[in-house]
């Protein structure tokens, strides 16, 4: 690490990449060069909406608003100056969002110290878990763009029951609530039905652009963070943007296309332990969904520490992050030196990543605004829901699992999973989705570095349905190479969603259902294991992985 940083880094507003310029120079010819040449870093920085192509142009000109969006973010400041004062008796601040309405705010918390709960998920156990948690002094800021975010209703649903049965009338229970939508959508008449204060956010920022607009400033300054800061840090960068030197953004951007291009195009990110918590999480959605489209894209693989497995690897630019740095500051004696460093203030974070994901997606020729598969899995998850769970038997059950392969593999727990690590594709990797709560059942994140050893290939891990709005788009429109291990769980104790004719068990078992309906017509392997006892169940299949052997 401290070669890398002893080299010349690429700096602005407290915002330094080492790395990147060695990347570029390691391929044929420069990427960097070439976007200079094409005067792509003033043409984003005007916003210019053609970059990305004629068919990609119309959404691109209302799609561009996050290049500044922090400095309309100010215009919020009185507003949320006077929405914490009127809300401090509520200090339990939940916020219901899926995707980046909920990425962001959840680095912001974790970086700044400031708690934060923070619910996307439709595990029935953790939804009860929230809702039990110092009801009276909770705020919920139900967060979604669209305001048709099925999670987010159910959510909202969920704690505007709970309020009344607690015994608050139906004005007390709204004034528990903050809608952030888009102006127009459902859920703000929703919030004007409730009684609840809406804060609109901007129409041309989409939802993983929006770290630094309402969404992401809301529920942050309810939990106590000052806001402000990461707004003059990204205004700060953002002086750097339109140059062709001393531009971080450039210097990002023009690595991972040029990394992709040349056959790396697995990205992992790995926290440098420097103050900046969780933004590998926020950065995989971001490059996840804005440029795995059209059978290309960038994979990114957030891993554990700098020595854990599938940091490093013929196909993947090794990608730290973290806040102040200098030469020599982080000791990682036997780690593997990252490609590229990313260091300084989560404002310029935010922002630099942003722009080079812009940047490497007009490499790559895809469109970084759409999401052409997303609403894939929702359409099956409805089907579901209304036509009832496909039948299905296990293949074979042991212990607390239940083993569900594919047609013609192997029965048992042990020769399943060997069968889907020896299928993998050349330059294939290996998805795990959990579909389980990510707090009591947090031993399943475990899976990710024991199956990367097992197999030595690139291994993510998400919790489903939270994936679902990240690697989801990913996995079913960028290179067809994935292969997929689903777990799911017993539920021993569902919950109704109000109003609706399913429990949130129900839900989240269409959505499982849907996304592996989603990947087998793809044709890619799946294989899903059922815990009927969660935790032995977990600690069975730790096991069973540890004995793999690559």
């Amino acid at each position: 690490m401290g070669d890398l940083l002893a080299a010349p880094a690429e700096a602005a507003a407290g915002l330094a990449v080492y790395g990147a310029r060695a990347v570029d120079a390691s391929a044929p010819a420069s990427t960097r060069r070439a976007l200079v040449d094409a005067g792509v870093p003033g043409r984003l920085a005007a916003q210019d909406p053609t970059l990305w192509g004629p068919e990609a142009a119309a959404g691109a000109a209302v799609g561009l608003g996050w290049v500044y969006a922090h400095r309309r973010g100010r215009e919020l400041l009185p507003q949320l100056a006077e929405l914490t004062a009127e809300l401090a008796d509520l200090d339990h601040v939940v916020l219901a969002g899926m995707g980046g309405s909920s990425l962001a705010p959840e680095v912001i918390a974790r970086t700044t110290g400031r708690p934060l709960t923070v619910l996307d998920t439709t595990d029935p156990g953790q939804v009860r878990a929230a809702l039990a948690d110092r009801l009276e002094r909770t705020v919920v800021v139900v967060a979604s763009k669209s305001g048709s975010t099925v999670e987010t209703d159910s959510h909202r649903r969920a704690y505007w029951q709970a309020f009344l049965d607690a015994g608050m009338t139906e004005a007390e229970a709204g004034r528990h609530f903050v809608v952030v939508t888009d102006p127009g959508s459902p859920l703000e008449a929703v919030a004007a039905e409730l009684g609840a204060i809406s804060v609109l956010a901007d129409p041309e920022v989409g939802g993983r652009y929006a770290a630094l607009t309402a969404f992401g400033l809301v529920p942050c300054a309810l939990a106590g963070v000052a806001v402000a800061d990461l707004l003059d840090q990204a205004d700060e960068f953002a002086a750097s943007l339109d140059r062709t030197e001393d531009n971080p953004g450039l210097a990002l951007g023009a690595a991972l296309a040029a990394a992709a291009t040349a056959g790396r195009d697995k990205v992992a990110l790995v926290a440098d332990g420097t103050g900046v918590e969780g933004l590998g999480d926020w950065v995989e959605q971001l490059l996840a969904e804005s440029t795995g489209k059209d059978g290309l894209g960038l994979l990114p693989v957030v891993v554990e520490s700098p020595d854990s497995p599938g940091v490093t690897g013929t196909e993947v630019l090794t990608v730290s992050y973290g806040g102040a740095l200098a030469a020599g500051d982080v000791p990682t004696p036997g780690t593997a030196t990252p490609d590229v460093a990313v260091n300084g203030p989560l404002g310029a974070q935010f922002l630099a990543w942003e722009y080079a994901t812009a940047i490497a997606a007009t490499v790559l020729g895809v469109d970084p605004f759409d999401q052409p598969n997303v609403a894939e899995a929702k359409e099956h998850t409805t089907a579901i829901l209304a036509e009832g769970p496909p039948a299905s038997a296990p293949s074979s059950v042991e212990g607390a699992i239940e083993v569900y392969p594919a047609s013609g593999v192997a029965a048992d727990l042990a020769g399943a999973l060997r069968h889907l690590l020896d299928g993998m594709d050349d330059g294939g990797y290996l998805a795990v989705t959990a579909y389980l709560d990510r707090h009591a059942d947090v031993a399943a994140a475990g899976l990710r570095p024991l199956l990367a050893r097992a197999s030595g290939r690139p291994v993510t891990f998400g919790w489903g349905p939270r994936y679902l709005h990240s690697t989801g788009q990913y996995h079913k429109g960028g290179p067809q190479l994935g292969s997929f291990l689903q777990v799911t769980g017993t539920v021993d104790v569902d919950l109704p969603v109000p109003g609706r004719p399913y429990t949130f068990g129900e839900l989240q078992a269409a959505q499982a259902a849907g996304d592996r309906r989603a990947l087998t017509g793809r044709r890619r392997p799946l294989l899903r294991l059922h815990l009927t006892d969660r935790s032995a169940g977990l600690a069975q299949l730790l096991d069973a992985v540890g004995s793999l052997r690559a």
